[in-house]
């Protein structure tokens, strides 16, 4: 059985790079994503534009060798704890790979780092239909009390 190994990605290394806009685009494609590729423009500027930002932090998932899932992570602030806390924007492990416990080791690796850097918690969002809110709330992830939900208003651009 081969082992999963889970990094916290430099941005700056090609092969990190690679893997992060390959994952992270093959996602985009999937059923949970936005069922189509990300625009040529976006997959041009994503990484440099996320090493430009100073509170990405990324993990990867390998095995063998070969890059199998990615956790896009933003350090954010919460004001009613005074904290900063970590969000987990893209949870994402190749199709083939699904199933072997690949996205656990990347949640884990994020709540790792979020205790390790004195965060209050780990936030994510995650469509009604994601089979994945089973491994959430087995993580300990919840909707909270009252329920919250995420709301979003696309702008135009600019």
């Amino acid at each position: 059985m081969s082992e999963i190994n889970i990094i916290e990605a430099d941005l700056s290394d090609p092969e990190h790079a690679e893997a992060i806009l390959t994952i992270t685009n093959t996602y985009a494609a999937g059923p949970m994503g936005m069922e189509e590729e990300m625009d040529e423009e976006v997959k041009k500027h994503l990484i440099r534009e996320m090493s430009l930002f100073p509170l990405t932090i990324c993990f990867l998932a390998f095995e063998d060798g070969k890059a199998v899932g990615v956790a896009n992570c933003f350090y954010g602030f919460s004001t009613f704890n005074a904290r900063k806390l970590i969000n987990i924007h893209d949870l994402a492990v190749m199709p083939e790979m699904r199933g072997k416990g690949i996205g656990q080791k990347l949640l884990e690796a994020v709540e790792e780092k979020a205790i390790e850097t004195e965060c209050c918690k780990v936030t994510l969002e995650v469509r009604e239909d994601n089979r994945a809110k089973n491994l959430y709330e087995r993580m300990g992830f919840s909707y909270g009390d009252p329920v919250m939900y995420f709301m979003t208003k696309e702008l135009d651009e600019q």
